[in-house]
């Protein structure tokens, strides 16, 4: 438990990557991973796009205004959802459960919204979708270069936050 912990506090998101490739069965494992997040009512409403293709991450890169940065990434999983009550919960624990995994992989990642963004159509005939999934996000995937190796950044401190039994 208490390595579980330690990657929650370690995540970080990373924007900039080196170039090794990461093998498929690591970027298996990460949508292994998103398949068992929470899901209402269990209905698993998820469907995951795993991009390696150089040409079409720059081609999300282009589409993505806030991701850039996918270009250089080794990989993308584009998380795509069913359109059910929860969808967009439901696939945003898939996304977490993403993060997480590709943290304790030694994988640097970074969450880049879809939903609410205008670019979505485009990227969903990009990857061929079915119309009646969204997009929740794409999560850029790589190694961090050496000056980007989860650098801790400052988070507010505990007794900011918490709360007990009222606000």
């Amino acid at each position: 438990m208490d390595t579980f912990l330690r990657f929650l506090k370690i995540r970080r998101s990373i924007r900039s990557f080196n170039n090794k490739q990461i093998p498929a069965k690591k970027l298996e494992s990460l949508v292994d991973a998103a398949r068992f997040a929470a899901t209402a009512r269990n209905l698993q409403p998820w469907e995951f796009v795993v991009v390696t293709d150089k040409q079409v991450l720059k081609r999300l890169a282009g589409i993505a205004e806030n991701g850039r940065f996918i270009a250089e990434a080794a990989a993308c999983i584009a998380v795509f959802s069913a359109d059910t009550k929860y969808f967009l919960e439901d696939g945003s624990a898939a996304t977490c459960n993403i993060l997480l995994a590709a943290t304790a992989l030694g994988i640097g990642s970074c969450w880049v919204a879809g939903d609410k963004k205008p670019y979505c159509g485009e990227v969903s005939r990009l990857l061929n979708a079915p119309r009646e999934l969204k997009l929740i996000s794409m999560v850029a995937l790589g190694y961090p270069d050496a000056k980007n190796v989860f650098k801790m950044m400052p988070k507010r401190e505990l007794k900011e936050i918490l709360h007990w039994e009222k606000f």
